[in-house]
């Protein structure tokens, strides 16, 4: 939802998606410098009042292609050395999909030959090197959240949360494996957790209503998707949670919370960061937190309380936009500009 897209890196380049005037742009960019290579360029322009103009997505690099999908639902394949167009689709009018009221958002997901995208919550997979259109999966609505690829009992599949809860696909023919009914809407992405298990969210119009962790078996007789525990101690509303060492942590509304993964019953909350992001830095046990008005923090990623340890301003206006983190460069960005700072390791 609302200008959450991201960069995507390989090696010294950065991709990212944005609105520039009446245009929607792909753009190439060096993480060194910030000295702009390339940019493509649709004739198309999404704007609502409150996420403002321009792609919600983030640019996917895979086989020396970049796939892009824009805000009204466009889908390019471009080289990714010179930007030139190998193929583009129009997933809004192939899937007969809507465009959202906060625009398409969905992050492209390339598993083998297949790219594959959310049309609000209706799965579509496309080949990678023709664009030809594969499979549509079952029509859902009400999702701002991207394909999430996972593997469960040795079964590589698709995920995704959608208005209806949560649903799995196999990659190659879009065919259902498992449906589970949370109804709502859904923005961010589903967490997974090293014994199978998935940890989901679902909002509504006010806010997150929390998040439950489901137990997924696969028998005999196909696969169930059980409830475990559901919690009101995080609720995600468009900033994505993350797993570490057996507990979760996210924005409860505007202020960080953590909750253990074992009953789902919160830890701690604290700090008010308005509707910020956050990133996990497992090797230190720490949270990189950018803003809304764009500050940095760095808080504790520990289940014993919550601690801040440093803030620091990074943009101006209002910052929406998850964070990358590439070596010791971090890049950051909002609708208005972007920049990017160098990390060094605290002495131990």
């Amino acid at each position: 939802m609302s200008r959450v897209e991201r960069f995507a890196v390989q090696a010294d380049l950065f991709y990212t998606q944005e609105q520039r005037g009446d245009d929607e742009i792909v753009a190439w960019d060096k993480v060194s410098t910030g000295e702009a290579v390339w940019f493509y360029r649709d004739p198309v322009r999404f704007y609502e009042s409150n996420g403002g103009a321009g792609p919600r997505a983030t640019p996917t690099l895979s086989n020396g292609r970049v796939y892009a999908f824009g805000a009204t639902g466009i889908l390019n394949a471009l080289d990714a050395r010179s930007g030139a167009v190998v193929w583009s689709r129009n997933v809004a009018s192939e899937t007969g999909t809507e465009v959202p009221g906060w625009g398409f958002a969905s992050s492209p997901l390339v598993i083998g030959d297949v790219v594959i995208v959310a049309a609000d919550a209706t799965l579509a997979g496309y080949d990678a090197a023709t664009g030809q259109k594969l499979w549509v999966g079952p029509v859902h609505r009400g999702s701002y959240s991207s394909p999430h690829r996972t593997t469960i009992d040795g079964v590589e599949q698709v995920l995704l949360l959608g208005g209806a809860g949560a649903t799995s696909v196999a990659p190659a023919s879009g065919a259902v494996l498992w449906e589970y009914s949370w109804p709502g809407t859904a923005i961010v992405q589903p967490a997974l957790m090293a014994d199978g298990d998935v940890v989901i969210n679902s909002l509504a119009a006010t806010g997150g209503l929390g998040t439950r962790r489901l137990a997924i078996a696969h028998g005999p007789n196909g696969w169930k998707a059980e409830e475990r525990w559901t919690s009101s101690g995080l609720k995600p509303y468009f900033n994505d949670f993350v797993i570490h060492k057996g507990y979760a942590f996210g924005f409860d509304g505007s202020i960080l919370a953590s909750i253990n993964l074992e009953d789902g019953k919160r830890t701690w909350k604290g700090g008010r960061y308005g509707n910020g992001q956050i990133m996990l830095l497992p090797d230190q046990d720490l949270l990189l937190v950018i803003t809304e008005e764009g500050e940095l923090a760095l808080v504790r990623a520990t289940p014993d309380q919550f601690k801040e340890i440093a803030r620091f301003p990074a943009l101006a206006g209002k910052t929406w936009n998850h964070p990358a983190l590439v070596g010791d460069t971090l890049l950051v960005r909002n609708g208005e500009e972007m920049a990017a700072f160098r990390l060094s390791l605290a002495s131990r």
